[in-house]
């Protein structure tokens, strides 16, 4: 997509005109928005990308490539995450939004009560 067509998608949103998005736009702003999600919960936490890969038996560039939204992990490895952050995740699919949610596990630490129930949708 061309930055004169992304403008003109843009202006036409602002302007509350219907604007179509390929599935290629949708998957990536899903995409991103897991990714912020991780983010928002690792940095809560004050956890590096470097421990939360350790805690996921994942290499820290892989957490760096989920949070920048250049990857969609599997089922298998968001469960990995989601321990990794000691939370439980959340996915609520509609059409083309999604809202992904990691809500701490029961009996949090001091320092991540402001970490529970963040999402990111998309």
């Amino acid at each position: 997509m061309s930055h004169s067509h992304w403008l003109t998608r843009r202006t036409r949103r602002l302007a509350d005109e219907h604007v179509e998005e390929s599935a290629a736009y949708v998957e990536a702003g899903q995409a991103f928005a897991l990714g912020q999600a991780v983010y928002d919960r690792r940095t809560a936490l004050g956890l590096s990308q470097a421990e939360v890969a350790r805690r996921a038996g994942m290499a820290q560039p892989q957490i760096s490539t989920i949070e920048g939204g250049d990857s969609v992990p599997t089922i298998p490895l968001l469960n990995r995450l989601a321990g990794a952050l000691d939370a439980a995740m959340t996915i609520e699919l509609d059409g083309g939004t999604a809202v992904f949610r990691f809500v701490a596990h029961e009996g949090p630490r001091p320092d991540e009560s402001a970490a529970e129930g963040r999402s990111s949708a998309a």
